[in-house]
């Protein structure tokens, strides 16, 4: 049965200088997937926008293109809206060997938006690193089936890494992170697609947001929910892609919904664009994720 969640996010810009010509790309909009699809929702922006539209990327990920003429002191970004997910089938394991997988992927001949050709490569926050291929070699064997290999990474990763929101920031180089053991999901994430791309297995990078349990005994406090990040694998042309969220070691279910695919965060990113401005700016940003009860989705649906 699928789960459905009301969803708000809110991102807010202050500016010590007011910024003039600003150009924004948003990607706050929940995609449309095997599993997960849009029931109802819409992006805002206060101040109003001089221009806007609302198209796809590449990767067919839901983006508002938004332009700002005046200056800006602030500015306000928000999506509402509800979405339903369905689970998973996790009950069998129909990855080819992982020693067939670069076989797999060589005839496969289509070139879509999604294909795993597109995700085997570096890409601008994923190259190349050699202490992580190393790390992904030990970690996995040639007898292993895709999947399996792709779990025997997570749980590494997860099990090497100390989430610690400190330790780095938005750009700080996977490399970097993984030497320090240290990080957040765009870190563990990051540091898991280059070991799986240094195996031959194609692997993206997925946004969305995550479900969150307040500790026992406390009450759900307002905003307290959270952008989340993890992993895509191309399993094979029988399994296709299969999503895991090495920060918490397990395969993703009902609990995450999916706001963008793409190679790393630079595909992805929730706010990106270009201005005018001098000084100093802060930011900051909420998420609600509030389960539907089954009266209020049919009203909805119907």
């Amino acid at each position: 049965m699928p789960v459905q969640y009301d969803i708000t996010l809110a991102i807010s810009y202050d500016y010590d200088a007011p910024a003039s010509a600003a150009r924004t790309l948003l990607r706050m909009t929940p995609r449309l997937t095997r599993r997960q699809r849009l029931v109802t929702g819409h992006v805002t922006a206060s101040p109003n926008p001089a221009h806007r539209a609302d198209e796809e990327d590449f990767f067919g990920n839901p983006m508002t293109v938004l332009s700002f003429d005046g200056a800006l002191s602030e500015v306000h970004f928000r999506f509402q809206g509800r979405v339903s997910v369905a689970e998973a089938d996790t009950r069998l394991d129909l990855s080819c060997p992982l020693a067939d997988l670069p076989e797999e992927v060589r005839r496969l001949l289509a070139l879509d938006r999604l294909a795993p050709h597109h995700f085997l490569g570096a890409s601008d926050r994923v190259g190349r690193v050699g202490e992580i291929a190393s790390f992904a070699r030990d970690t996995t064997r040639a007898d292993m089936t895709t999947l399996e290999a792709v779990e025997a990474l997570s749980h590494a990763f997860h099990t090497h890494f100390t989430f610690d929101p400190t330790a780095t920031d938005v750009a700080t180089d996977p490399a970097e992170a993984f030497r320090n053991r240290r990080g957040v999901c765009q870190d563990i994430s990051h540091a898991m697609i280059a070991g799986l791309r240094a195996l031959g297995v194609p692997a993206g990078y997925v946004s969305g947001f995550l479900r969150t349990d307040p500790p026992e005994g406390q009450p759900r406090l307002t905003g307290a929910d959270a952008m989340h990040a993890w992993v895509r694998a191309w399993c094979g042309r029988q399994t296709g892609w299969v999503d895991i969220d090495p920060t918490n070691d397990l395969r993703v279910g009902t609990d995450h919904v999916v706001v963008a695919y793409g190679r790393d965060y630079v595909d992805v990113s929730p706010v990106k664009g270009s201005l005018r401005s001098a000084g100093a700016h802060r930011t900051s940003h909420a998420v609600d994720m509030v389960p539907v009860t089954s009266e209020s989705a049919a009203l909805a649906d119907g």
